[in-house]
């Protein structure tokens, strides 16, 4: 689509008395919200897709490893620690509540059982235990975070 067609949509549009059009072709994609007294155009977005695409039966297991692909040198710095990873989906808290202190910080020596961070997920609080026990090197989340099943949550030295 070139310049001198959107236009002509975008007042097709506007005179038209619809409040909102959206049309998608190959690689463009296009948005146009009207106002319904002026008959005026309002906003109007303009998206061209990527030329990459990505194959929609992937997995978010398959795509990681892709990403993280330039980052290996910083891996092998890594490997001698253990990977504490998200058993669920959810939100991430470092803190029991608002009000309280969190419940490891980096350096925290901790032991099997320990409580490490609280995932919410459909208004339930799941207490994140310690499988192993060491001292805790990084922490890989932000507070308040979403997280998927499987993400790293913390990197722990066992030694």
């Amino acid at each position: 689509m070139d310049l001198k067609e959107i236009q002509n949509l975008i007042k097709f549009v506007a005179n038209s008395g619809v409040a909102e059009v959206k049309l998608e072709t190959g690689e463009v994609k296009i948005t146009i919200r009207t106002t319904l007294e002026g008959h005026s155009s309002d906003v109007t977005y303009v998206q061209q897709a990527p030329m990459q695409q990505i194959p929609v039966q992937a997995s978010p297991a398959q795509q990681i490893p892709v990403a993280a692909a330039p980052a290996t040198p910083a891996a092998d710095d890594n490997s001698k620690y253990i990977t504490i990873k998200s058993p669920i989906i959810g939100t991430f808290y470092r803190k029991p509540s608002p009000d309280k202190s969190v419940f490891v910080e980096v350096g925290s020596t901790i032991s099997k059982g320990d409580v490490l961070c609280v995932i919410e997920a459909m208004k339930l609080f799941n207490e994140i235990e310690s499988e192993i026990s060491g001292k805790i090197v990084k922490i890989l989340v932000d507070d308040m975070s979403p997280v998927e099943f499987d993400q790293p949550l913390f990197l722990v030295d066992p030694s």
